[in-house]
């Protein structure tokens, strides 16, 4: 039938046209035995619900802006493909966003966004929780990733310190005992960076391991390259170490390139583990031992409480710690856990 309207459904289902707007947008307070009868005339009309007047009813876009600082990292590709398979069941879409500096983490946050978008889903790495706080709440967000976030702010992330200690304690089972740690940005180290070292040193504490600042290996920027430079030049200047933890898998990508180059065996002789289990950590060679989050986990219950948040949920922030697991493969061999 072409051309079906509202009324039409309406008038086949013997209810109002309200009533019809209620169960095409979802509102939960219809009796089942009303919401089959419209469902049930939709299906036999094949009433398609207009999109846009839709939106226009609800005051919503449907799309969801999700901002992560370098979109060239694997990690957060990845996650963002993650991201949009869970909001597509909701009805939402993505606008993807590279933050890449302050300015632009203020002006994700900004009205600017507002009439846009429904919500934000946002790791921030420059703003300060102070001044995140400080932001006007016109359009609804969630916090992901490691820097701490406001007390009325909802933030999800995994436990970075546990997961480092979890680290070392997989490498002291394989009896490896000068640990070094390779990743930190230079000059300034990120929060993620910071976190890490944390459990890493927490790690080595715990098992009597003196810690030793001889064997943190900055990586200047986040990538392979960098990593590879600063080991390959740790190595060259007389580093002597068992195993190397890596702030990521792409440190520890640069990692093997630049043991390789220099005849060290993995992991004869020098044990590797990377972070973020991205795609390729199982396909190189040795193939890597790595940290990975539940990253459908972390999607969803973000998805969620910005999805409350979108509905009208004022309440103080809900600061969330999702699940993690290291994967054992060839790099450090052992019991995956």
């Amino acid at each position: 039938m072409p051309n079906v309207r509202l009324s039409d459904v309406a008038k086949h289902a013997g209810v109002s046209t309200k009533t019809v707007s209620n169960v095409v947008r979802g509102y939960v307070h219809v009796s089942p035995g009303t919401r089959a009868r419209v469902q049930r005339a939709i299906d036999e009309l094949g009433y398609r619900p207009n999109a846009r007047g839709r939106n226009l009813a609800t005051g919503r876009t449907r799309m969801l802006a999700v901002a992560f600082p370098d979109l060239r990292i694997p990690y957060f590709a990845e996650l963002a493909h993650v991201i949009a398979q869970v909001a597509s069941e909701s009805g939402y879409r993505l606008l993807l966003e590279e933050s890449g500096g302050p300015e632009v983490e203020r002006a994700i946050l900004s009205a600017d966004e507002a009439g846009i978008v429904d919500g934000v889903l946002f790791q921030p790495v420059w703003l300060t929780s102070t001044e995140i706080a400080q932001h006007r709440r016109d359009v609804p967000f969630v916090l992901l990733g490691e820097n701490s976030a406001p007390l009325g702010t909802d933030h999800v992330h995994i436990d970075n310190i546990a997961a480092a200690v979890q680290v070392v304690e997989h490498l002291v089972a394989l009896g490896r005992r000068r640990i070094a740690f390779l990743g930190v940005e230079s000059p300034v180290p990120s929060q993620t960076s910071r976190l890490r070292l944390i459990g890493y040193q927490q790690g080595l504490e715990r098992h009597g391991l003196r810690v030793d600042t001889s064997l943190i290996v900055s990586g200047g920027a986040a990538d392979a390259g960098a990593a590879s430079a600063s080991l390959g030049a740790a190595l060259d200047g007389g580093l002597a170490a068992d195993a190397i933890v890596c702030r990521d898998d792409l440190a520890a990508m640069g990692a093997l390139r630049a043991l390789s180059e220099r005849g060290i065996r993995v992991p004869d002789d020098i044990a590797i583990t990377g972070w973020d289990d991205i795609t390729m950590a199982s396909s190189v060679r040795p193939s890597l031992t790595s940290i990975r989050a539940d990253s459908a986990q972390l999607a969803r219950r973000a998805l969620d409480l910005l999805f409350e948040r979108i509905d009208g949920f004022d309440g103080l922030g809900r600061h969330e710690v999702v699940g993690h697991s290291l994967v054992a493969r060839e790099s450090a061999p052992g019991t995956t856990s």
